[in-house]
């Protein structure tokens, strides 16, 4: 029995579907870009105008309009939404705050960290093992993942995170620091 060699198969490095099957993920624009850069013969078999003009010669002139107008509405509608979320991300604020354990010990607790588009447990590993201190992630009042690290490194936790965010793009974003200090108790009035 001859052995078959298996099939290489090309996969979109933008929807990571088969090229065949990028119509119907979310961003075919980019595909089409992607395609063209690194697949020329397999973008020229899908989307040259004779093979366009093969897959839409059974089509009648108003459906063809139809499925044109709505694929662009479609594209449209994605692209507003990453422009949504790029401004929603550029917006926000990523909090540093100093908390005031006992008189001189001190934990950090950085929120705002869903900004940046990595995981947020290696992050607090990552801090561990900057600052050489405890660091864990909890969820704080609004349900909302935090990073609590031991010890006073508001200071390099800021150059740290901003760091990240130049790396991503994001120097929009605000890294804030605020300092909280225990309360002190009223002293008992004399009797």
């Amino acid at each position: 029995m001859a052995e078959v060699a298996p099939r290489q198969l090309t996969y979109c490095g933008v929807c990571t579907f088969p090229p065949e099957y990028c119509e119907f993920g979310v961003s075919l624009k980019r595909c089409k870009e992607w395609l063209a850069e690194n697949e020329q013969e397999l973008f020229d078999k899908l989307y040259s105008e004779e093979a366009l003009a093969n897959a839409t010669s059974t089509l009648s002139i108003e459906k063809e309009e139809q499925i044109h107008k709505d694929l662009e509405k479609k594209q449209a509608k994605e692209e507003k939404k990453l422009e949504r979320e790029l401004q929603k991300k550029l917006a926000s604020k990523i909090v540093i705050k100093r908390i005031e354990r006992n008189r001189r010990k001190h934990i950090i607790s950085i929120n705002g960290l869903e900004v940046l588009n990595v995981d947020i447990k290696k992050l607090a590993k990552t801090f561990a093992l900057k600052f050489a201190t405890g660091a864990s992630v909890t969820k704080n009042a609004e349900k909302k993942d935090e990073v609590l690290v031991q010890g006073d490194v508001s200071d390099e936790a800021r150059v740290l995170i901003e760091k990240l965010l130049e790396e991503q793009g994001l120097n929009e974003v605000k890294v804030e620091q605020i300092d909280e200090k225990k309360k002190k108790k009223a002293d008992a009035p004399a009797a």
